[in-house]
């Protein structure tokens, strides 16, 4: 069994762009890095958002039936 290496994070956005344009394009990569990132949600409010679309007897008769 072979060792795991971890890249660097230079090398490791290196080889994936590389890839990416290799096969994808040069236009359809840049465009992947230009898409806008979501607004990343803290995972109690994410959490709370969950629990109020919850319906607590259907999710219970799922887990313990």
């Amino acid at each position: 069994m072979k060792a795991a290496r971890f890249l660097s994070d230079e090398e490791l956005i290196r080889q994936a762009a590389e890839l990416l344009i290799e096969k994808l394009g040069e236009v359809e990569a840049f465009r992947f890095f230009a898409l806008p990132q979501k607004e990343r949600q803290d995972s109690v409010t994410r959490h709370r958002i969950w629990q109020e679309s919850l319906n607590k007897d259907a999710f219970f008769r799922e887990v313990f039936d």
